[in-house]
């Protein structure tokens, strides 16, 4: 690599901060990065620096300013695969862009980024190609003739390279790249720019100046749009000379740990040994961030690609030697490389780690089931693994493939690898298609249209009851101008006094109506700060425009208002007598019950159980009157009030504060005083995910009828048992103990019935080659009597004894059960207990396996028991004839 005119290495937080001060002082608005999580439905997870600003390139929504610069975090996945193999794939990275909303064009886009390139951070012109798309004289014109660059350093390409474009339809237009040139002094001629080794491509200007019809006519568009892109790892790899982006001061601390904890040194590994270091460092980034912005680990969606994330550092950790747990480690030194930047990280510190752990402990548990199931397919007996199964051992259990092909050549058995990558591949596909492409058009769904909305204002808190105006009607998600009686409809309002669905609260129920129309409101839905009311019909005709009233069934709203303020109430109970590190991961608010989920390693005991209600319940006693008030965000959580774990919050928030008792951000309702509650009782805690426990309770008229109910069922208990309700346990606690001792009896019964069947049989054993067989049939035992009379009967007659038990346990049932125990010599002459039940179970459609020395199995045709035990009779035979002693 050539020396190049850098007068100064930039750290990556120098680079990030130089990029948006320098468009900040050309007038562009700083833009906080958005969560990972989108508000657009079109896409999983935020892919892109522009994807937070669609909706101003789509005309939906007002520009933040004409001008803004943003530092974004975005993930993709969908090459996932080229992860640590290349110098510059990331799941996760950082998109520094300045966008114009209508305001400046290609001349300023181009001579802002030849300005910041050349003069902030200072590289050098002979080092920098510039591309254009061929159509684009334009943008050609603008870089050799004001910035001066030589015509052989721009290259013109095709659509393919450089035209941008989010589909097949909607805003488009000619890109412009910026290169750098490793290696200047190859000349200019024959440039091919997809040379990774020499080129890199570090800022792309997109012209956004088309709109593309779905006949492929491209119109200029009323506003004309900037939208740009450089990457912040790649500029890191520039300026600080480095091979790749993995040796940048973004990622090599992590890389640095991870070698530290499997005493690797990096410089010194093999390839193998640097691409699992470099998954590693890229993959916790993106883990840290997904879980500060509220994903939780599961298999489906958000979910599913952080457990991916979290299970490929797993197994790559394996491949270095890791055997302990290691990932907080390294995520901890991940927070700390960017939490200054992002300081939801450092707030959120406890609660990532503790998702990383809980996630790392499951997995590898995981990976022991997946060596067991790897164990079962290889007793078997079957010579072949198809693609399928190694592929669920890969994607769900964590093996590589080279470690199942490893283990299974050991065994002299085969692996489908083409059928393997033929699973794989069908992955990747679905992976793209969910994650790779931003959808800009959207016309006539009921997203696109919900966009064409002003927010809808709620006037709810302190009424039920007041005039609005329809503003929108949908049938079916799509937007009309009026509906009848009869039908089900979707209403927007200017205004509303019922809740929408938000928070973990339910929405609101009631009616909207006039003297000439009533719609009754069974749900209230929130999209994009816009309540849809969805209602049916009752009588006469909806119209846009029209004056009508909103009334909240008020019984309902006190029951949802009683049960929100009951689940802060628990949440400060939970901290007070749990853990004061216990954080909400979900909740629900309904009109009956309340529900919450809770970070927590093990189960809530009985007495924190009772010390939690009696808390509550005192709060409640002691009639604390809750202030509500709205202020910024910032002035919120210095006061100490909590905020839900990934819940999105504007810069003005809402805090309900129980005195001495609870402070959080919350836009739910809510009574006026603890009093109103009555009572709290929980009535179930369970897990409900790895770390993650779940109470639901009860408040108000609901923990009452709850009570009710309970004392029915205790007179209900009385009368049955013939006891007064204080001598209750006493009576249940007698009839346990007479029940034991029942069973007692009975398993004595069975006991005495194996060992006279035992008996009866174990003097027919044959003599073949001098080892002891006995094959017999013997019905009426369950499996644990039939296995503990076979084992019997191999400590009998000894290390040459090979027994075979079928049997019927119960005629009603008509189903079978076989045992093969083999003494250790008959294993050392080559027997296996686990294939040889195998092949006697199919016979009887059934199947089952097990150790050498010992197997179980079920099956399901009785009417060939005998078939099944002669096969093995003859097949014992024939071995141990084939195989004696000469």
């Amino acid at each position: 690599m050539t020396s190049q005119l850098i007068k100064k290495i930039f750290t990556g937080d120098e680079i990030r901060n130089a990029f948006l001060k320098f468009y900040s002082e050309k007038l562009h608005k700083i833009i906080p990065s958005a969560s990972l999580i989108p508000d657009d439905p079109t896409v999983m997870l935020t892919i892109a620096g522009m994807l937070p600003f669609k909706p101003v390139f789509l005309g939906l929504k007002e520009r933040p300013s004409k001008r803004a610069t943003s530092s974004q975090k975005c993930i993709r996945t969908n090459d996932i695969e080229n992860v640590g193999v290349t110098a510059r794939h990331h799941t996760f990275f950082e998109m520094l862009g300045n966008f114009s909303f209508g305001d400046y064009f290609k001349r300023e886009a181009i001579h802002w980024a030849w300005e910041l390139v050349t003069n902030i951070y200072q590289l050098s012109a002979e080092n920098i190609i510039v591309s254009v798309f061929h159509e684009d004289g334009e943008s050609a014109k603008i870089w050799r003739d004001e910035i001066g660059i030589h015509p052989d350093r721009i290259v013109k390409l095709g659509e393919k390279d450089n035209f941008w474009s989010s589909g097949k339809t909607g805003p488009c237009g000619p890109c412009s790249e910026l290169y750098y040139d490793f290696y200047p002094e190859k000349g200019l001629q024959n440039i091919d720019l997809e040379d990774g080794d020499r080129f890199i491509e570090f800022y792309n200007l997109v012209f956004m100046q088309y709109n593309r019809d779905p006949n492929g006519k491209l119109t200029d568009l009323k506003f004309k749009n900037i939208d740009t892109g450089l990457g912040l790892e790649r500029m890191a790899q520039i300026l600080q000379k480095k091979q790749n982006n993995y040796e940048t001061d973004l990622i090599f601390p992590i890389i640095q740990k991870t070698c530290e904890i499997s005493n690797i040194d990096y410089f010194s590994s093999n390839d193998k040994n640097k691409i699992s270091l470099k998954i590693i460092g890229d993959h916790i980034r993106a883990v840290i961030h997904l879980i500060s912005d509220g994903v939780a680990a599961s298999n489906l969606g958000r979910g599913y690609i952080l457990r991916r994330l979290i299970r490929r550092m797993v197994r790559h950790g394996r491949l270095l030697g890791i055997t302990n747990e290691f990932l907080p480690n390294i995520a901890t030194v991940g927070i700390n490389l960017m939490k200054k930047n992002y300081p939801d990280l450092k707030n959120n510190n406890d609660l990532i780690l503790n998702e990383i752990k809980i996630e790392e402990i499951r997995f590898r548990e995981t990976l022991e089931r997946g060596e067991k199931l790897l164990d079962e397919l290889i007793s078997s007996g079957q010579k072949l693994i198809s693609g399928f199964k190694a592929f669920e051992l890969y994607d769900t259990y964590g093996f590589p493939l080279e470690l199942t092909v490893e283990i299974a050549e050991e065994n002299s058995i085969s692996v489908d690898v083409k059928g393997f990558e033929e699973e794989m591949n069908a992955q990747k596909e679905r992976a793209k298609a969910a994650s790779s492409n931003i959808d800009l058009t959207l016309e006539g769904s009921l997203e696109r249209e919900i966009d064409l909305f002003k927010k809808t204002v709620f006037n709810g808190y302190n009424s039920l009851l007041s005039e609005a105006e329809i503003k929108g009607i949908f049938l079916d998600s799509t937007l009309v101008k009026k509906a009848t009686k009869g039908q089900k409809v979707l209403i927007v309002l200017d205004q509303t006094t019922f809740y929408g669905e938000s928070g973990g609260q339910v929405g609101d129920i009631g009616t909207i109506f006039s003297e000439d129309v009533e719609v009754v409101v069974d749900n209230v839905m929130r999209k994009k700060n816009v309540f849809l009311h969805y209602g049916t019909i009752k009588k006469g005709i909806l119209t846009i425009g029209q004056k009508v009233k909103t009334n909240v069934n008020s019984s309902n709203r006190a029951k949802a208002a009683a049960n929100h303020t009951a689940t802060h109430l628990l949440q400060s109970a939970l901290k007070s007598v749990v853990n004061e590190g216990v954080g909400q991961k979900g909740s629900l608010v309904a009109f009956n019950k309340l529900r919450f989920d809770f970070n927590s390693s093990n189960p809530i005991s009985k007495d924190q159980i009772s010390k939690i209600e009696t808390l509550v319940n005192s709060w409640i006693m002691e009639n604390h009157a809750l202030e509500i008030k709205n202020m910024s965000k910032s002035e919120a959580l210095e006061m100490g009030a909590v905020a839900m774990f990934g819940e999105k919050y504007d810069d003005e928030v809402r805090v309900v504060n129980v005195p001495g008792v609870s402070m959080e951000l919350c836009g739910g309702t809510h009574v006026k005083t603890t009093s109103e509650l009555g009572s709290f009782k929980i009535i179930s805690e369970e897990g409900i995910s790895a770390g993650v426990r779940r109470i639901e309770a009860l408040s108000g008229q609901s923990a009452l009828d709850y009570f009710s109910d309970r004392n029915a069922l205790v007179n209900q208990l009385s009368d049955l048992l013939k006891a007064n309700p204080n001598q209750l346990f006493e009576r249940v606690n007698n009839l346990q103990a007479e029940l034991i001792n029942k069973n007692k009896e009975i398993q004595k019964m069975k006991d005495e019935i194996a060992y006279f069947k035992y008996s009866s049989i174990k003097s027919s054993a044959e003599i073949v080659n001098s080892f002891s067989i006995l094959v017999n049939q013997i019905d009426g035992l369950d499996g644990n009597s039939l296995q503990s009379t076979a084992l019997n009967l191999i400590s009998h007659l000894g290390n040459k004894a090979i027994v075979i038990l079928g049997g019927i346990p119960n005629p009603e049932n008509r189903k079978l059960l076989f045992v093969v125990s083999l003494g250790d010599d008959a294993v050392k002459k080559g027997l296996h207990a686990g294939k040889l039940i195998n092949e006697i179970a199919r016979i009887c459609s059934g199947g089952g396996g097990g150790k050498p020395n010992f197997a179980q199995a079920g099956a399901k045709d009785i009417d060939k028991l005998s078939d099944a035990l002669d096969y093995a009779k003859n097949y014992l035979q024939k071995t141990l004839d084939s195989h004696s002693d000469k």
